[in-house]
């Protein structure tokens, strides 16, 4: 799961958010000094992460792009996701997107010195370009891995992305929708965060 998936699954609490928001930026047990909601928020990011990548479903849609992608296939299943996610949002919650995308930039802005330097770094051009927002159309999607691609090692291949989506959206949209029931429930059980 990619930003979207993984706010979403924090639930309401803004610490928690956070937390969850920057856990691929805290290695190791390098939270101590973040507040106690935070610490759940990263635990919470790598118990996602694990279940997520461990799902049948995660692996079959990784196999659609490993031809084009290789040991990245993951990277980019996480942001077809997110895609999946923002064109089922009604599905899921009862918040409209678009409301939810602004919450969540408010709150990071207003926690802005807990956040890790690469983060602080990159947040406002997310919030600028309303990245969690456009992860509901092709065009965003795009962008999203272009920016992927240029600022890590990722393979610079966003039309293969979208040709293996526009091929397969039906079975990725059904692996889609068996996982995430799965893991809002996990999500709910573990860390007792109420969703919707």
């Amino acid at each position: 799961m990619n930003f979207l998936a993984h706010l979403y699954l924090s639930g309401a609490d803004p610490e928690i958010r956070l937390g969850n928001f920057i856990g691929d930026y805290v290695k190791g047990k390098r939270f101590d000094n973040f507040p106690d909601q935070v610490q759940v928020g990263i635990k919470l990011h790598r118990a996602i992460d694990f279940f997520t990548d461990k799902h049948g479903s995660t692996r079959y849609c990784n196999e659609l792009l490993r031809v084009e992608y290789g040991k990245y296939a993951g990277v980019v299943v996480d942001v077809l996701f997110d895609h999946v996610l923002a064109n089922e949002w009604k599905k899921y919650s009862s918040t409209e997107l678009k409301p939810f995308t602004r919450s969540f930039y408010l709150q990071m802005v207003r926690r802005y010195t807990l956040l890790p330097d690469p983060v602080k770094k990159f947040l406002p051009f997310m919030i600028q370009s309303n990245r969690l927002y456009s992860y509901k159309t092709t065009e965003g999607l795009k962008k999203a891995i272009d920016i992927m691609s240029s600022v890590t090692s990722l393979p610079d291949k966003s039309n293969g992305a979208l040709k293996i989506l526009e091929a397969n959206r039906d079975q990725i949209f059904q692996q889609f929708n068996t996982l995430f029931p799965e893991l809002v429930e996990f999500v709910q059980c573990e860390y007792g965060i109420k969703l919707r």
